[in-house]
């Protein structure tokens, strides 16, 4: 029997990206140490409850945020909202961590705002009315005006494609337009919104530079610790199988409330695209407003610190290492991306070209790691790498391959691919969803073979899903935090682990330079894929 190529390379990529993962539902099996009795006896309850006060509190924030953003913008229009409906998605510029710097440096004590106030009205006691944003508070703050837009995209994208008809149907009822909203537009955009908020708890629940910088209990900040200070990867991997339970419980929930339920409208007039509301006098001020101050909150608020902080002591941008971090950085994204976008291709082609139910069951499980936090995979990946090194390589004899993807560059760029893996895998199957299975078995007809077919035919078609997988990945990876922390090479820093070294030696004015080169570089990949996210079809 000869073995297809393509799908025995789509097995051993599966494999290689479901191994670590797999590691994290094993772990529940292991034996640990005498700290998990101690943990149990005493901070175990407070990492949970902290964990589900963060997530409740970030959730209701984002819902708030996100769709309300998404409902002004996609059924008014007002002065601004062409340019709002882009520039509400550059929060995602801006990670907790350093939104977390900059909330918290404006309003300590003589902090920015204690600044402002002396230099407007002079000297005077000002720390007693400034209010102080810390702990929990602040934390939900950092998290919830850095992850709405994965709501607000979503949600804006289930508005603008909800048909004449449905808000045609509201008004026929004799609802006003609050009611309409969230008894018709409202529930036809479930789905969408879901999905945001099932992003953004994924996210929420992975967090660690801002929970670490408010020092806050949670089970991701339990992970670090039973790793770094008790150095137990078995009771680190344990907590991480919790945490994978929360997320999952949290998606198991959803799908149950939803039972059979349906969010397309059956009519007979057809689909009647949406007409935008024109507003003016005293609502077109509000809905300005509104998206103003969402836009300035989100965005220019930890901008601007940053880049206060970078003037007021420019020797921290001297003292910087600038291109060092740079080449670091990109180095990193354009290592991670290529090796995702290749790997993700030939997945792809082998599911396409195969169609073997097995790999089918490997791929979904594959693209799994996305749901699971960064610090998880890093722990979970440096666990599989010490089994193998201990049972397999030691026992045979051979060299040890811990120096080789533990503390490297190639253990760095392997769980950014695990991490990631879904994100690149899921962008190009959506372009081979476009693409009709004739074009193969023509182009077979005219006698290409199957590698031809992909050179020749699949790659330029999938020219612009690459694109945007491109820049998707490179914005995630520029922003990642806690695989590059734990898996990073000896002296090798990227501009987001400075930035978190800086502030956790109480360097907030330090970490500016670094966030503010993050923020700008964050920003120049999103504007690039907001021709992707942004597109409407009915302007």
């Amino acid at each position: 029997m000869k073995i297809n190529f393509w799908f025995l390379s789509s097995i051993i990529i599966s494999i290689i990206v479901v191994l670590p993962i797999l590691v994290v539902f094993s772990s529940f099996f292991q034996d640990t140490s005498n700290y998990f009795e101690i943990l149990k006896e005493t901070f175990f309850f407070e990492y949970v409850f902290n964990s589900l006060t963060l997530l409740i509190g970030v959730l209701f924030f984002t819902f708030i945020l996100g769709v309300g953003a998404a409902y002004i913008v996609s059924f008014y229009e007002f002065p601004g909202s062409n340019f709002f409906k882009w520039s509400l998605i550059l929060s995602f510029a801006v990670p907790p961590y350093i939104y977390a710097y900059s909330l918290f440096a404006f309003f300590e004590n003589y902090g920015t705002a204690y600044t402002i106030l002396k230099n407007l009205f002079g000297e005077g006691n000002y720390n007693q009315l400034i209010p102080k944003f810390d702990g929990m508070f602040g934390l939900i703050l950092s998290i919830s005006f850095s992850l709405y837009a994965y709501v607000y995209i979503l949600a804006r994208s289930s508005f603008l494609y909800q048909s004449q008809n449905l808000i045609e149907l509201g008004k026929n009822l004799g609802f006003s337009k609050i009611k309409s909203f969230y008894s018709v537009i409202l529930p036809a955009a479930r789905p969408a919104i879901v999905a945001g908020l099932s992003l953004v708890a994924m996210e929420t629940l992975a967090e660690f530079g801002a929970v670490d910088f408010f020092s806050v209990n949670t089970l991701t900040t339990g992970i670090y610790n039973a790793w770094i200070a008790f150095d137990d990867l078995a009771f680190a991997n344990r907590i991480s199988f919790f945490l994978l339970l929360f997320i999952f419980i949290l998606f198991l929930t959803e799908n149950l409330s939803r039972k059979k339920a349906k969010y397309h409208l059956e009519t007979r007039g057809g689909f009647k695209i949406k007409q935008k509301i024109k507003l003016n006098g005293v609502k077109s001020f509000l809905a300005f407003a509104f998206c103003f101050i969402l836009f300035f909150l989100s965005f220019l608020f930890p901008l601007s610190q940053m880049l206060y902080w970078t003037i007021k002591f420019p020797d921290n941008l001297f003292d910087l290492k600038l291109t060092e971090l740079l080449l670091n950085t990109l180095y990193l994204v354009f290592l991670s991306s290529f090796v995702l976008l290749f790997f993700s291709l030939i997945s792809n082609y082998g599911n396409r070209v195969s169609k073997n139910k097995i790999l089918n069951i490997l791929s979904t499980l594959s693209i799994s790691g996305y749901a699971i936090p960064g610090v998880i995979l890093a722990i979970a990946f440096i666990t599989l790498i010490a089994w193998f090194d201990e049972n397999m390589f030691q026992v045979l004899g051979l060299l040890s391959i811990k120096k080789i993807f533990i503390g490297s560059v190639l253990g760095l760029v392997i769980v950014y691919c695990i991490r990631f893996y879904s994100l690149a895998f899921n962008g190009i199957k959506s372009g081979y969803e476009k693409m009709n299975i004739a074009v193969d078995e023509s182009a077979y007809l005219l006698g290409y073979s199957k590698f031809k077919t992909f050179s020749y035919i699949h790659l330029p078609y999938l020219r612009n899903s690459l694109l945007f997988v491109l820049i998707l990945i490179s914005l995630e990876i520029v922003r990642e935090l806690p695989i590059t922390l734990i898996l990073r090479p000896f002296n090798f820093e990227t501009f987001a682990t400075t930035a978190y070294i800086s502030a956790s030696e109480d360097l907030l004015e330090a970490a500016a330079v670094p966030s503010l080169f993050l923020i700008v570089i964050a920003s120049f990949f999103i504007l690039l894929t907001s021709k992707y996210i942004l597109r409407e079809n009915n302007e």
